[in-house]
Order: C-alpha cells, then sequence, then structure tokens
C-alpha cells in the first residue's frame, strides 16, 4: 500500500511493516486529529501542521473559529481532539468541566493586538486615529467569543475612547471576521491580531499601530488535550510537535511571543 506522505509500505510478515521512502515508519501507521484553532493562529498553523505531518506522518484536521464558540461546542459534544485556545480562561473552564485531559495545557503562544488598516498611513503609530481620524466603521471581534475582541474593548476603555466609537463598531464573530471586515473595505481599520496583518517574507499592506500590551490583560493562548483525544497518539504526538524548536520557529516569525 502507499501511505498518504508518499512512502511505499510493504508486508515483511509476522506482523512487520517494512517502509521505503522520505518518511519513517511512523507514517505508516500515521493518525488524525481533529483541532479546534483559534481564528487568529489559522495561518500560522497551516504552516506548523505542514512540518507537523511531514515529521511524523500524522494529519491534522483543522477547524478555525472563535475560542468562545468552540468552548460551546465542546460542551455539546463537538468531536475535536486537541484545542488551540486564544486565552489559557478556555482551557481551564474545560478542565474543570472535565473535557480536557489534566496535566496536557501549556502557553503555546502570546499574542498580540494591533489596530490596522489596509490604507496606507491610515493609522498612526500612537492610535491617535481613535478620536482624532474621521471614520464610519471600526471592527473587532465579538468580546463574548473571542479574546481578542475582549482586548480590544479593554483597550478602548483605558484610552478613554471606548465612548466615543461604540456607536460605529461592527463586532465580527472571530477575529478572522474582523480582519475580513477591514480588508474588504466594510470598516476603515478594525482590531485584529498581529500574525494577521505581518506575515514572514510578505510586503506590509497598509498601516498598523501596536496597542501597548499595558492596555489589555496579556493574550496568553493556551493548548489542551481534549477528552475526546486522550487516546489518540496523533493528538498527542501534536501538542508534543508544538513545543518542538521547529514550530516555536514559526510561532514567532507571526509575530508572537512565547
Amino acid at each position: 500500500m502507499q501511505s498518504e506522505v508518499g512512502a511505499w509500505c510493504v508486508s515483511a510478515g509476522r506482523g512487520l511493516v517494512v517502509c521505503v521512502g522520505a518518511v519513517s515508519c511512523a507514517g505508516a501507521l500515521a493518525g488524525e486529529v481533529q483541532v479546534a484553532v483559534a481564528a487568529n493562529f489559522a495561518t500560522t498553523f497551516q504552516q506548523i501542521a505542514a512540518g507537523f505531518a511531514s515529521q511524523t506522518g500524522h494529519k491534522a484536521v483543522v477547524i478555525s473559529g472563535a475560542t468562545g464558540k468552540f468552548h460551546a461546542q465542546i460542551q455539546q459534544g463537538a468531536p475535536f481532539e486537541v484545542l488551540l485556545s486564544a486565552d489559557d480562561e478556555t482551557p481551564r473552564k474545560l478542565l474543570s468541566e472535565g473535557l480536557a485531559v489534566k496535566g496536557t495545557s501549556f502557553t503555546y503562544a502570546i499574542g498580540k493586538l494591533v489596530l490596522w488598516s489596509p490604507k496606507p498611513g491610515f493609522v498612526d503609530r500612537q492610535g491617535a486615529v481613535l478620536t482624532q481620524g474621521a471614520f464610519s466603521r471600526l471592527a473587532l471581534a465579538n468580546p463574548k467569543l473571542a479574546p481578542y475582541g475582549a482586548a480590544a474593548v479593554e483597550a478602548l476603555k483605558a484610552l478613554g475612547a471606548y465612548e466615543a466609537v461604540k456607536g460605529r463598531m461592527v463586532q465580527g464573530e472571530s477575529v478572522g471576521q474582523a480582519y475580513q471586515f477591514v480588508a474588504t473595505g466594510n470598516a476603515e481599520l478594525g482590531f485584529v491580531a498581529l500574525s494577521q496583518v505581518v506575515l514572514p517574507g510578505k510586503p506590509l499592506q497598509g498601516a498598523y499601530w501596536l496597542v501597548p500590551h499595558n492596555l489589555y490583560q496579556p493574550l496568553l493562548q493556551d493548548a489542551v488535550l481534549l477528552s475526546a483525544g486522550a487516546n489518540n497518539a496523533a493528538a498527542k504526538a501534536l501538542l508534543a510537535y508544538l513545543r518542538s524548536d521547529a514550530a516555536k520557529a514559526v510561532i514567532q516569525s507571526y509575530g508572537y511571543g512565547l
């Protein structure tokens, strides 16, 4: 037979499998892991998943979206096996609810919030556009579902700008949707993740303000093994790979802290 990753595997008798090709025999026993990935980390995880597949032969089946929505879906029995959250609170809740495996959660990335516009020069380096600029719509993620949305509201209140702009805010279900609002021109600017606008090897589109960390609670993004994946070797292998130097290098290249 031929494995998913391209190595030829033949039976040698007595249950032994011999592989010939570019991958180890682990590829012959490769499995799948169902991964719920926070929207801000979706692009980053695509590259990590490719490296994970190359090294282990396992395949990550990915769904991206809002962390709060994932929490509700897991409570309702969604078959996710690993959660890569946009916060550290949701994994703690899942652990306390008996829906995740104790001792498996860890912070895989520290997110950074930016105010971004695809229009060059529209966003200044101090964020003064929020109180002095002329715009009709400000996009952000739903703060009840998405940690980046909650961080945006927190920053606006710390700046004393919340009341002035709340009538112009448009909310996406996730930070991915908030990004789309701005990218498609449905909002002139918006609060998104740094990783969505600063892409390795690609030129910056527009302008952004890196929101000072003291204006919002740290975006500690935690991973956790969910109960559905407790006996899945591929799920455990993915969490181990996230701690590898190769994965960390990718995470940092997208602007995250470790």
